[in-house]
């Protein structure tokens, strides 16, 4: 999260945790990219030793800002996000974990909106004057609670192994 002060102290628990490893392949972001958003503090894990140990929280926090990043947001206007989400989030969280509901996150860089109901989310995108990039932060949320697979060998395509043939 944007570091305001320090955490100290293990999880809560029964709090679920990840590992650097763990968050870089459920939000697609290099290693050395979470080193760096840690030293800059963009999102700021608890160490433990040389281990960087993320929370569910922080987690989200970084698909977003991928998610973001991915869009052409500068880190600007990543850091105002995540004063946003930071606010609201603590709130939502739990309920998103909890509740059927999607939770999307939409900005303009500009304004930053929280928005459950599909007519807001609507009527949002109808009245703005520039655009807004949207991202389902329940879809987010989904990612640290389904593990994927690898498909077994049978199932790589043809192509893959035809090449590795040659």
């Amino acid at each position: 999260m944007f570091k305001t002060k320090s955490r100290q102290g293990a999880p809560a628990p029964g709090e679920r945790t990840f590992s650097s490893a763990d968050v870089s392949r459920l939000s697609g972001v290099s290693l050395r990219q979470l080193q760096w958003w840690d030293e800059q503090r963009v999102v700021s894990p608890r160490h433990e030793g040389h281990k960087r140990i993320y929370l569910t929280e922080e987690v989200v926090e970084v698909s977003v800002i991928a998610e973001l990043r991915r869009k052409g947001f500068s880190l600007q206007k990543i850091r105002r996000v995540l004063r946003f989400l930071q606010r609201e989030m603590g709130k939502r969280l739990s309920d998103i974990l909890n509740a059927g509901s999607d939770l999307h996150l939409l900005t303009d860089g500009k304004s930053i909106y929280l928005e459950e109901s599909q007519e807001r989310i609507i009527d949002l995108l109808k009245a703005a004057k520039q655009p807004m990039f949207l991202v389902c932060v329940t879809d987010q949320v989904r990612r640290l609670t389904v593990t994927p697979r690898k498909p077994p060998k049978s199932e790589t395509p043809a192509v893959a192994r035809k090449s590795k043939a040659v």
